[in-house]
């Protein structure tokens, strides 16, 4: 019996088809891992330029003086943890290591699909100003149980001398006190949530809403949150004017200022998209905490006094203020 071969096919006419065949798979395989490999690439891409501090434009000096970073050299600290949360991040000065003083701490709450790693420029700049920055690699965090992870860490850490027989870097070295929370898009949702909702919502002194979802995307979305609640000092930014901040508009942004009753701030910067509003405010970002969190006399007078410079800066507008109910820290 002869071997059986389609179509009447010769077997030198079978090899080469076999050989086609072959080479069309391997350019397949060889396709699928390249968009494998630039997928990976993508995703682990930093959201947040190298070179902010110095390409973004400011428009004062004190804006100026806190994008810049700050003395303190800074450190890293990982822990893998179970769930979505996949790591706890934790940048802190390194000076810390051989200081017996406690440092204020700024939570960090990722917007949609970002982890901590992909900015991890930012929180490095944080730092540097002196702060123990804390975040997860959450892709969602609108529900600030990320954000709580972070300070039960960060009280177990400074509580016990030694963490699984390693001993540990924050002993006696977290300023529970002086707590501050500053998220971006969901992430700005997952501050709030923060302030309002959690076991350790009165922890927190300041916080930072950068575009935060507006409230119908958000219950859409069931990223449900009550601005009404907030106690503590917060700061809402946004981009504006040329800008495609479409996740909140002026009037949104209005209705959630209009519907805190707390001390509160907020301005729209201009000409600017939405994912730039994680990064192009840091200046003040810094110097709001570093007023609220440090008692900084000089950061302070970028949002008080007679004349804040965040009024009279060309890169912001629509700015309003209400801040009766703060108290002026001592600096430390």
């Amino acid at each position: 019996m002869g071997i059986l071969r389609p179509f009447n096919l010769s077997i030198k006419e079978m090899k080469s088809i076999f050989k086609v065949l072959m080479i069309i798979s391997l350019i397949v395989i060889g396709l699928i891992t390249l968009i494998t490999v630039c997928l990976a690439i993508l995703a682990n891409k930093s959201v947040v330029p190298k070179d902010y501090q110095t390409t973004v434009s400011t428009g004062g000096v004190i804006e100026k003086k806190y994008m810049a970073n700050g003395k303190h050299e800074v450190s890293v600290h990982e822990q893998i943890v179970l769930q979505e949360f996949e790591k706890i991040l934790v940048y802190y000065p390194s000076d810390l290591e051989q200081s017996s003083k406690r440092f204020p701490v700024i939570v960090l709450c990722n917007g949609s699909g970002t982890p901590l790693s992909r900015y991890s420029t930012l929180a490095r700049h944080f730092a540097s100003w002196g702060f123990i920055v804390i975040g997860t690699e959450e892709k969602y965090s609108w529900n600030a149980l990320g954000a709580e992870i972070c300070l039960q860490y960060l009280e177990r850490l400074d509580k016990n001398d030694t963490i699984d027989d390693t001993k540990s870097l924050f002993f006696h070295k977290v300023d529970f006190d002086h707590v501050g929370i500053v998220g971006h898009s969901q992430g700005g949702v997952g501050v709030i949530n923060a302030i309002t909702a959690t076991e350790h919502r009165l922890t927190y002194k300041a916080a930072v809403s950068l575009s935060p979802t507006n409230k119908k995307l958000a219950k859409d979305l069931f990223w449900n949150y009550d601005e009404s609640k907030i106690q503590a000092p917060i700061l809402l930014l946004a981009g504006e004017g040329g800008g495609d901040d479409w996740v909140i508009t002026s009037e949104q942004l209005n209705q959630i200022y209009d519907g805190i009753h707390c001390c509160k701030l907020k301005a729209r910067r201009r000409n600017t998209h939405h994912g730039e509003t994680l990064y192009t405010a840091s200046g003040y970002v810094v110097a709001w905490f570093r007023w609220l969190l440090y008692g900084d006399i000089k950061a302070a007078e970028a949002f008080t006094g007679r004349n804040p410079e965040i009024l009279t800066n060309d890169n912001y507008a629509e700015q309003r203020i209400d801040f009766d109910c703060i108290q002026p820290l001592n600096e430390h």
